[in-house]
């Protein structure tokens, strides 16, 4: 792996709260992943960069619990691990969000929030009132404005509006580390600037955040760090506030040597 700058996102945020040690995953012939680290801080906004093939989404899986990595280890919150499968990962404090959402579109935004995890009542049995309330509480912590009805059903929402649901989701179980893929993909600007937001709020309620993009605009916008996959290898880290997108772009798409970049 090069460093193509120092790291000071991990000199002031102190110990990582995810780490990947030497994660290897191969599916047959295939090397998808080959000795990769891996970290993410409290309040840090991570992007996960790289072509098509490069491995972004078999390790955002590793993490979530969907792909178990054939070698190395994973240590969260300065403890070695066992992700076998998505509910650890949860219970970890590990969230992900897919760029399909994973909404259900004809129920309401309460609904959504609290799919499979429902309050019940010994009296009244749900309990609509508490999640109700539950449901703005999020919303209102992470300053999503253009949410004015919870009971609307999700089929009527905007793509900004269906992410801000997703990601609130995602936070109001105490999540630490939330993996986010594609999360402006087939947005307008608005909508855009909207998602954006949103993680930029996550990083200030100090959770740690990993964003796959292909949009570098959206990448240098909003990360403090950029991490380059290339061919299943950890390539290149760039400090997102100094980085020359071209030398970004060159390790993407290793038009530059390693040597190149590491200058």
């Amino acid at each position: 792996m090069s460093e193509a700058t120092a790291d000071p996102a991990a000199e002031s945020t102190g110990s990582a709260l995810l780490r990947l040690e030497g994660i290897s995953k191969a599916f047959g012939a295939v090397q998808a992943l080959e000795d990769v680290d891996f970290e993410v801080h409290p309040g840090e906004v991570v992007a996960l960069v790289g072509d098509n093939g490069a491995g972004k989404s078999t390790l955002v899986k590793t993490v979530a619990g969907i792909h178990g990595p054939d070698l190395g280890r994973i240590v969260f919150d300065e403890r070695e691990v066992t992700i076998k499968g998505p509910r650890d990962a949860v219970e970890l404090g590990i969230e992900t969000v897919y760029q399909d959402l994973a909404l259900c579109d004809n129920l309401d935004v309460v609904a959504n929030l609290f799919l499979g995890r429902e309050r019940l009542n010994a009296v009244r049995g749900m309990d609509e009132i508490a999640m109700e309330e539950r449901a703005w509480e999020v919303l209102r912590s992470l300053r999503v404005t253009t949410i004015s009805n919870v009971r609307l059903p999700v089929a009527a929402m905007s793509g900004g509006q269906r992410q801000s649901v997703a990601v609130a989701r995602a936070v109001m179980w105490d999540a630490r580390v939330v993996l986010l893929d594609e999360p402006t993909a087939a947005l307008g600007v608005a909508q855009t600037q909207e998602v954006l937001a949103l993680v930029r709020r996550l990083r200030e309620h100090g959770i740690g955040v990993v964003v796959i993009s292909h949009n570098l605009a959206d990448v240098f916008d909003v990360a403090d760090r950029i991490i380059v996959l290339r061919l299943g290898r950890r390539v290149a880290t760039f400090d997102a506030a100094t980085a020359d997108p071209d030398r970004v772009v060159g390790a993407i798409t290793g038009a530059k040597t390693e040597r190149e970049v590491d200058q």
